[in-house]
């Protein structure tokens, strides 16, 4: 067969999105992304259609697949996660929001009358799950800095203290990298005397910075949560979006179902999946390695916090939550806006300070700000 090839029209439009990319990706500081990576050592299997299908602790009918280190991946996401040993299950997916829908799926099973409380600083796909799924829900108020409003979700579980409460925490949040406080929702839900509950933590992008802190907020198995989920392309960074989801084993055994065809356990969300994302995150996890790891995030905290200074020392008023590398800012300008790539939501913006964005990039952003600003007045 004749190897195909682009007209030389097609292969200038590469060229130009690739040139285009590789430009933006300097000035992009609004959105979890890390794009310092090199994983040119696994091109080699891109040659291969490589599909997990099913479950990653059972054996498939199809072959070629990374399973293998799949389970290696979620072995490490299970210690950083504390979670409950041998009593644990998870898979690679596709990103954080096959992760939640994955969560609120087992609880939504577990609890078919369930009602879904989250709050109105959750990230806007969790909406559209619930509607997917046709789960119960209220939103929850937040509090000014993000939080969950925890006097709203105690007075609103008291009036529906007879349906079990399905809890979605955010455990920072998209805009303010706010933590809602496992351990006092669940001082809340003890109170009430609400013993029949669940509780999902949306970790996307905290749940690789908090277990490489000396004082994490109470977000993870040994606080409380029932399921976890935590995205592969955020802090750790990948080329595709990933991410990893958590469960109790006793929660997942509930929903599996065994499938012929595949010669699998049916017990995620998606049929085929990616074989080629377990490899990208283990391949990140063995190279960096947990001292890596603690490195890399200190950093970024470190450089956060060098960020919110200089942009007070230039008279602009800005603030980040302990642990959290979102560093929230006024709405800024149209013209900074055009020039970096920021995420603006009603009064206020935020950069978040990824591995790749470094001082000097921070330099850059501020004195435009400042210039900006100026520019305004």
């Amino acid at each position: 067969m004749t190897p195909s090839t682009l007209s030389p029209a097609d292969q200038q439009r590469l060229d130009e999105l690739y040139a285009r990319l590789r430009e933006c990706s300097t000035r992009s500081v609004g959105y979890p992304t890390n794009q310092a990576f090199d994983y040119s050592e696994l091109f080699r299997f891109l040659e291969f259609s490589i599909n997990n299908v099913g479950d990653p602790f059972h054996s498939t009918n199809y072959r070629l697949n990374t399973m293998e280190f799949e389970r290696e991946v979620l072995a490490d996401f299970a210690r950083f996660t504390r979670a409950p040993a041998d009593e644990w299950w998870g898979y690679v997916t596709s990103g954080g929001t096959e992760g939640n829908m994955y969560g609120l799926y087992v609880a939504r099973e577990i609890f078919p009358d369930g009602i879904c409380y989250f709050s109105e600083d959750t990230h806007y796909s969790v909406a559209k799950v619930l509607r997917l799924q046709h789960t119960r829900n209220i939103m929850i108020k937040s509090q000014p800095d993000g939080q969950m409003d925890y006097a709203d979700l105690r007075e609103t579980l008291r009036i529906h203290r007879d349906v079990p409460p399905i809890i979605f925490a955010n455990i920072g949040t998209t805009m303010k990298g706010a933590v809602d406080d496992l351990a006092q929702i669940r001082a809340i839900l003890d109170d009430l005397a609400i013993g029949n509950a669940y509780i999902h933590a949306d970790a996307a992008l905290s749940g690789m910075i908090l277990p490489f802190v000396d004082k994490p907020q109470p977000w993870n198995f040994a606080d409380g949560a029932d399921s976890i989920s935590i995205s592969g392309h955020k802090m750790l960074g990948s080329p595709v979006p990933c991410g990893v989801v958590l469960a109790r084993k006793a929660h997942m055994d509930r929903i599996s179902r065994s499938i012929e065809y595949i010669g699998a356990l049916d017990t995620t969300i998606a049929g085929s999946r990616s074989g080629f994302s377990p490899l990208l995150l283990w391949h990140r996890l063995r190279t960096l390695g947990d001292a890596g790891l603690r490195d890399m995030v200190q950093t970024c905290l470190g450089n956060a916090e060098y960020a919110v200074q200089e942009f007070r020392s230039h008279g602009i008023e800005a603030w980040r939550h302990p642990n959290s590398i979102t560093v929230v800012f006024p709405k800024p300008p149209l013209s900074m806006m055009q020039r970096w790539t920021i995420a603006p939501r009603k009064n206020i913006g935020h950069l978040i300070v990824m591995p790749h964005v470094t001082r000097a990039i921070l330099d850059a952003f501020v004195t435009d700000f400042a210039a900006a600003l100026q520019l305004r007045t």
